[in-house]
């Protein structure tokens, strides 16, 4: 496997103060004249037609609607009565489900989408997400679920869809921006700008289900919450919109991995949810001072104290956490390296494994891309000493897709939308 290498540099990487206020949530967008439908559950859209004098049963049609037939306008819900159709709109409501905006396509199929969401800033902001058909960024994740614990999935799963790929990962974006400032990510470039609301984040992941008219019946597709921003900054809607993707979209807990740089309240809440995604760990050095030199986050909680957070989820049978661990050129990939990440995860005593992930460049950004033979010599060092160890293939580095370059970049050729 040959990694491309980003022009060599002379600069230290940058020793950033800047630390996220981890107690201040950025608010999402102010209600705007319409009320979005999208984003709402079932037993919310119940209450909707409570107070609009209807039955319940119209909720759960209007759900029906929204997330399984993927409807975009009222106009669309035949299933409700013209009559009921305008009495919703005079309310101020519409679908209100973010729409891809532009699209780019890699030479290896990924494509990315800058999705445009609703409300008086739906004109301007742009979120990215990430389509990636056969091999993906996340498989390695969904690798131990039995095909008894993949809900819905139907015989015969692994036929080629009529898109020709056999699974698939959609990469989800929780904030516009980011304000952790991992010194080797191009969305830090960005600062944080706003949360998305809860049908901002699984409004994503349903257009890009609608646009390659998947059948979640027959496909196999895995979400993997590792876009733009952190999303245990964002939790409570993070959670909310995990939730209807879920119950509402019908896409199963164990297709799900959600990243966190390290923030331990967030994943403290997370060891308490009945049903939640898979957990990864953005590890990313072999000890405190390279991280904190990497990521600043590790000034606020250390790797003890992200590990000690960890211990406190109650995993299930063949459950693990994944340490994701960026390779840095000369910072993070020698073989010293190797040795201090296999006493730290065996320290861990947690169920886990490992993705090596080769730092993907990106303009401006003072680091450079491994060799293949060290990424290669790093996760034989792992595997000997009995730590799972995958190397993650990056995807979509040629239109700025892969992990680390999501900063809403427009120079590459556009598909049609």
């Amino acid at each position: 496997m040959v990694y491309p290498q980003s022009p060599p540099v002379t600069q230290t990487p940058a020793q950033s103060e800047d630390l996220v206020t981890l107690t201040s949530f950025v608010p999402g967008p102010e209600q705007s004249a319409q009320r979005q439908l999208f984003g709402l559950d079932t037993p919310a859209l119940i209450k909707l037609f409570g107070e609009l004098g209807e039955k319940p049963y119209r909720g759960k049609q209007l759900a029906e609607a929204l997330y399984r037939q993927r409807v975009t306008h009222l106009d669309e819900i035949t299933t409700l009565p013209k009559a009921l159709r305008d009495k919703l709109a005079a309310a101020g409501w519409e679908v209100g489900r973010p729409r891809i905006a532009e699209s780019f396509k890699s030479i290896d199929g990924t494509e990315r989408y800058l999705v445009q969401g609703v409300g008086p800033i739906g004109s301007t902001q742009t979120v990215e997400t990430v389509w990636m058909p056969e091999g993906d960024d996340g498989a390695e994740y969904s690798s131990d679920l039995s095909d008894s614990e993949d809900e819905g999935l139907a015989e015969g799963r692994s036929a080629p869809t009529p898109g020709g790929w056999k699974r698939a990962t959609i990469c989800v974006s929780s904030q516009i921006g980011c304000a952790v400032n991992c010194q080797f990510c191009l969305t830090a470039k960005l600062g944080m700008q706003r949360n998305l609301t809860p049908g901002e984040i699984a409004g994503q992941v349903v257009a890009v289900l609608e646009r390659h008219k998947v059948e979640l019946n027959k496909s196999r597709v895995n979400l993997v919450f590792m876009g733009m921003g952190e999303p245990f900054l964002n939790y409570d809607n993070f959670m909310s919109a995990v939730r209807i993707l879920m119950d509402e979209v019908g896409i199963a807990a164990p297709r799900m991995t959600v990243s966190t740089s390290g923030i331990v309240p967030g994943i403290l809440r997370f060891a308490e949810e009945k049903v939640r995604p898979k957990l990864a760990i953005s590890l990313n050095a072999p000890n405190d001072a390279v991280r904190e030199s990497i990521m600043p986050i590790n000034r606020k909680w250390n790797i003890a104290a992200v590990l000690d957070a960890v211990r406190t989820i109650p995993f299930k049978t063949r459950e693990r956490v994944t340490f994701e661990y960026v390779m840095l050129g000369g910072v993070t990939d020698q073989p010293e390296h190797a040795e201090e990440v296999i006493k730290l995860v065996r320290r861990a005593n947690l169920p886990a494994m490992i993705n090596l992930i080769a730092w993907n460049p990106g303009p401006g950004i003072a680091y450079n891309s491994p060799s293949a033979d060290s990424v290669s010599r790093f996760q034989k060092q792992l595997m000997a000493a009995g730590i799972q160890t995958y190397i993650r293939r990056p995807r979509g580095r040629d239109i700025y897709a892969a992990c680390g370059q999501l900063k809403r970049t427009t120079e590459a050729t556009p598909l049609a939308s």
